[in-house]
């Protein structure tokens, strides 16, 4: 029997990729995880032969990276999304297979073999010469042979090669590939011809068909409906009309029909929406309605925005400003109308002046001009990395300023994950463009019409869906949003929330203070970063070492034994061990260990929290008073630890009366008011403890000293912790003293554990019990189609699971957005003859698309879950899974529980003979899915009398001793006797740049004459005379020596500039320049020649004369020149 991609051995123009595609299915049986690498590899190359040969598509370099490829140049939009988006299993599985140590399956190497087949039979429908429809055969698949060592090897040297170049499949000869792609751009223009034949002329279904009308009456009507439209064949004005007549078609008679067109106010068209089948892909939408947008534009003279859509996925197309681009819907009237108006805005982003009252920093008018100049070039993703306290949102309001006033933004969300940040967020903004209307829709929704909107995201999730407009129409609309602001931007949040992102039609913004290395690729994924590389980086390391705009932290860490290893019964003394009886009996008995993570979360050791409050308070930064410790916050395992901490401070320190140590948690009535005090300078409390409170949306500048009591897992939620020291604080230990630093002690080995884990550990997405137990009968559906599950009592249980599912899919209601985004698989998959015979991708759809859509009005809560336990146990006797083990524990330790506790209820009782076979050996013998659904359907309704697991606390007083103590020294110059002159110098002016003339020199203000004479005097007769200046410094001038040697003030320098900035509105490669400028200035004190402008290391990448005007050189020579002048006397 052929194989599947047997035929592509007959197509020569299919080189590139064919023998990949072949190679993938003939390795699958020997090495599933080979076969994914080889479709991943095949996938790679055959997109890049698309770009190659399809001239829509901007041609591109054989190293382009794969996922840049599948999202950029209008790539999506040439099929039918669905297969599109298939992609990503094959890229999935691919990268798991090289980058993990994940175990791929056999059946996710085929469901890559099978996507890989989808997508080379639409290129040979698009492209090929002598097409027929082919299907996939999984037994074509061949077995595994004894001859697959050579191909086997190759693609281990695949995974090696990858596994050295980051994500780019390297093993095909980098040559050979630029000869084919070579050869395919010279059939570009045949091709096109070809492809347009093809497409004309041949039929490709990839979906379940569904008519054009069908499509328009099920879907497309309800979508204009919902969206405020009425239906008119007459009136022309604010309404839809249908089959639309146009004259000018490419056609015989020159004339067509619109699908449907929608009137605006003004008695024109605003925008013409083409429909064709559920089962055709965009690609055919996309021409029809720029057609007819031609037609319309010639009869009317106003160009109309492009819709086209299939009923399921629709692209909007303003072919006057932007590419094709997928949305969640056809927009309403209000929304079309702001678009278009917009095409009218003639106004640069870079005519606008950045606003010095938000933003004044050099990095914060860098990062403000990439962006809107990005969004301005119609890149609708901007990702900003910013230390935490170097000012994100003021970063951010900026940008919003500027895009606002320059009308090319309309509306803007700002989404936080917490209401404190929200109204924080709020709080910024206003303080600098209180003229705009702002709303924080957790408080006042009846503001909801305002500029600039505020929300968490289950918030905005929820308004969605639930605020209407008088009509019932959806107040927020696809297009509602220009651009949404998205706080602390980290991948949980993107698929918790995913279909905020893809409802709304918006410029993304995302900020995080998480540095650039540590984030996680989803996160660029989604963002569409070229390379991982954000739109601007400002990390904690370039704040503090080169602009000194925030303070370094000095790290003391420690670890217990009681911490680290827990308690061993052992280990105690005697009166220990007394004490360690009385308090852990268990039945009967104690417990020889207890491990250290029930430590500060439900076991509290007196000890252990005093030597750590001890520490704190004899080595913290103390307050200006030297009294006591200075502002400080301790972050807690949970509120009872924290709780702990608090009374065991004020046991040791009574006399601070109870007022120094105050708790802030959540359910703390007093949290806010402790909070408000804390926030005074000089005021009690000092020390607050918390556990998750202040990790965010906390500005106290006073702070010295953090403590990590707790462990923290999270690299986000680990740099805002340290974000809470990092801030300035002038004065703060008097007139002139500086914040210079802050403290860290470390307690649960933090810094270790982000040292070997640099990204962190991230919680898993948590799935709910409804969502999981559809999963696993979707699972149960595919596995029972076995052939040894054919006999009827299987089928039965087969037959009920697809009644569930399919009950569970149709009560999926279209109203709420996150069904609406996934409409095409609700309609496909509450079709019954869907689950005859299930496939495997056709498992993945199902699952990973309509999974989360699960809602269930059942209230057992316990039942549920037993459903889940015990289908779980099902799949793994027939797939032999590992496990089994696991989950009997499970099953048998309910029951022992229902019969040794609540054997009295009625309801039990009845069924007591059932729980102890159920807890026998002899039950688990035979191991049986129709015994195992028996058990679930008898006793899954008893599982809500299980009572809930309180874990008992504990408090002990063992004595703990400190194991592990380490402190990290801040560096600094040190002081050292030097015997040559030039060693004097050197010394002598970094020690002294306070005194009046150094300090003027290195904040760029001009000496004085007075300035120059004392200079004269320390170099010529302090420090030695004056034949020894001239022997090591010539005839350098006295303050430009300091300069070289001091360098100049990163801040000053930026300063000299910051005029030229806000009147002359640099563009990017402008303040690329600049900033190579100040780099230079800063190192070397100044420019001795102005003509240096035009040499090493200036002339590159930009040229100086070829990027500015001559009056902006005339300006810019003049600031170099007078950055030297005040260094000098005249």
């Amino acid at each position: 029997m052929e194989m599947n991609f047997a035929f592509l051995e007959k197509k020569q123009e299919y080189e590139l990729f064919s023998g990949a595609c072949i190679d993938a299915e003939r390795i699958l049986e020997s090495s599933p995880v080979m076969s994914a690498v080889a479709s991943r590899k095949a996938l790679e190359l055959c997109v890049k032969w698309i770009y190659s040969i399809d001239s829509a598509l901007e041609p591109i370099g054989n190293r382009e990276g794969l996922q840049s490829l599948l999202h950029n140049n209008g790539f999506p939009s040439l099929m039918d999304i669905t297969l599109w988006r298939r992609l990503q299993h094959i890229v999935r599985n691919g990268n798991e297979s090289v980058h993990t140590s994940k175990r791929l399956t056999r059946d996710n190497a085929v469901l890559s073999l099978n996507i890989l087949f989808d997508f080379v039979e639409w290129v040979d429908y698009c492209y090929g010469r002598d097409y027929v429809e082919r299907v996939f055969d999984e037994k074509k698949i061949p077995d595994a042979t004894t001859d697959m060592n050579v191909v086997q090897e190759e693609y281990r040297q695949v995974i090696k090669d990858v596994q050295k170049n980051a994500d780019k499949i390297v093993n095909e000869k980098d040559k050979e590939i630029e000869r084919l792609l070579a050869l395919n751009k010279e059939l570009r223009n045949e091709m096109k011809v070809q492809k347009a034949r093809n497409i004309k002329n041949r039929e490709y279904v990839y979906e379940p068909d569904l008519s054009e009308w069908t499509t328009r009456k099920r879907y497309i009507d309800a979508d204009l409906e919902a969206n405020g439209y009425v239906f008119d064949q007459d009136k022309k004005r604010n309404c839809v009309e249908v089959e639309y007549p146009v004259v000018g078609m490419p056609n015989q008679t020159g004339r067509g029909y619109v699908d449907y067109v929608i009137w605006g106010d003004t008695g024109k068209i605003i925008a013409v929406v083409e429909a064709k089948k559920a089962s055709e892909s965009g690609d055919k939408g996309r021409n029809q309605g720029k057609l007819y947008a031609d037609c319309i534009q010639n009869m009317q003279g106003k160009r109309p925005i492009i819709f086209y859509t299939n009923g399921f996925e629709t692209y909007l197309w303003d072919d006057a400003n932007s590419a094709p681009r997928l949305v969640s819907g056809i927009f309403p009237q209000k929304d079309i109308n702001a678009m278009i108006e917009r095409r009218c805005i003639k106004k640069s982003v870079n005519s606008i002046q950045i606003d010095k009252q938000i933003t004044d920093r050099w990095y914060q008018l860098r990062a403000v001009t990439k962006c809107c100049e990005n969004y301005e070039k119609g890149i609708r993703k901007c990702l900003l990395v910013m230390a935490t306290g170097t000012g994100k949102t003021r970063t951010a309001t900026s940008i919003v300023d500027v895009m606002t006033r320059s009308e090319l933004m309309g509306k803007v969300l700002f989404l936080a994950d917490r209401k404190e940040l929200v109204k924080q967020a709020k709080d910024a903004f206003y303080k600098y463009i209180e003229n705009t209307t702002m709303c924080n829709l957790l408080l006042n929704k009846d503001e909801r019409n305002a500029k600039i909107i505020f929300s968490t995201y289950q918030t905005m999730l929820h308004a969605i869906d639930t605020i209407k407009n008088a009509d019932g129409s959806r107040f927020f609309s696809p297009g509602h949003f220009s651009l949404i602001v998205i706080d602390e931007a980290h991948r949980s949040i993107f698929n918790k929330y995913k279909a905020i992102f893809q409802y709304f039609d918006a410029c993304l913004l995302g900020l995080t203070a998480t540095p650039k290395n540590t984030i996680h690729q989803s996160t660029y994924t989604f963002f569409d970063m070229k390379n991982n590389i954000p739109t601007d980086v400002y990390e904690y390391e370039e704040a503090v070492e080169k602009d000194h705009v925030l303070v370094p932290f000095y790290l003391i860490e420690t670890s217990t034994q009681i911490s680290d290893d827990g308690i061993t019964y052992a280990d105690l003394d005697e009166e220990e061990r007394e004490a360690y009886e009385a308090e852990f009996v268990e039945d009967g008995g104690v417990p020889e260990h207890i491990p250290p993570e029930r430590i500060n979360k439900y076991i509290f050791n007196v000890d252990t929290v005093d030597r750590m409050i001890s520490d704190l308070m004899n080595n913290g930064i103390r307050h200006k008073n030297g009294n006591h410790v200075g502002k400080t916050i301790i972050f807690a395992q949970n509120k009872l630890h924290a709780k702990f901490i608090v009374d065991r401070f004020n046991e040791l320190y009574p006399q601070y009366k109870g007022n120094f140590c105050k708790l802030v948690v959540c359910d703390e009535p007093y949290a806010g008011q402790n909070l408000k005090d804390f926030k005074k300078a000089d005021d009690y409390p000092f020390i607050t403890v918390t556990v998750d409170m202040l990790e965010t949306g906390i500005d106290v500048p006073e702070i010295t000293n953090l403590v990590f009591a707790k462990k923290v897992y999270s690299r986000i939620k680990f740099e805002q912790m340290l974000g809470r020291g990092t801030r300035l604080c002038e004065n703060l230990f008097g007139e002139g003293e500086d914040k210079k630093e802050f403290v860290v002690f470390d307690y649960m080995r933090n810094f270790q554990f982000f040292d070997e884990h640099p990204k962190g550990r991230e919680a898993g997405e948590v799935v709910a019990p409804v969502a999981a137990r559809f999963i696993r009968m979707v699972q149960m559906i595919k596995c029972l189609q076995d052939a040894n599950y054919v006999d009827v009592k299987y089928q039965n249980i087969r037959e009920n699971l697809i009644d569930h599912v399919v009950d569970d899919v149709k009560a999926m209601g279209t109203e709420r957005v996150e069904v609406r985004l996934e409409l095409r698989y609700v309609e496909r998959y509450k079709e019954r003859k869907q689950y005859e015979c299930l496939e495997e991708i056709h498992k993945e759809e199902i699952i990973d698309h309509l999974a989360k859509l699960v809602v269930s009005d059942e209230k057992d809560e316990a039942a549920i879950s037993f459903d889940v336990l015990m289908y779980g146990l099902m799949l793994s006797v027939m797939t032999g899974g590992k496990n089994l083990g696991r989950l009997k524990r499970y099953v048998v330790g309910n029951a022992n529980i229902l019969l040794k506790e609540c054997a009295t209820i009625p309801d039990i009782k009845v069924r007591i003979s059932e729980l102890k076979e159920l807890v026998s050996d002899h039950y688990w013998d035979v191991q049986d899915v129709l015994k195992f659904e028996e058990t679930r359907k008898s006793l899954r309704e008893i599982m809500k009398y299980i009572p809930a697991k309180k874990e008992k606390l504990h408090y002990s007083n063992f004595k703990d001793i400190v194991v592990f103590r380490e402190e990290g020294r801040l560096t600094s110059l040190s002081a050292s006797d030097f015997e040559d002159y030039r060693a004097k110098v050197n010394e002598y002016v970094e020690a002294h740049k306070t005194t009046p003339a150094i300090n003027k020199l290195l904040h760029n203000e001009p000496i004085s004459v007075e300035d120059y004479n004392e200079l004269e005097r320390i170099f010529t007769v302090e420090l030695g005379t004056a034949e020894d200046y001239e022997m090591n410094y010539q005839d350098t001038p006295f303050g430009l020596l300091i300069r070289k040697i001091a360098k100049m003030d990163r801040t000053a320098a930026y300063a000299a500039f910051s005029t030229f900035i806000l009147e002359e509105r640099p563009n990017t490669e402008q303040l690329h320049f600049i900033e190579q400028v100040v780099d230079y200035v800063v190192e070397n004190g100044y420019i001795n020649n102005v003509l240096d402008l035009m040499k090493t290391p200036f002339d590159r990448p930009y040229k100086f004369s070829l990027i500015f005007t001559y009056e902006e050189q005339v300006k810019f020579v003049k600031i170099i020149n007078n950055i030297k002048n005040n260094a000098l006397v005249t």
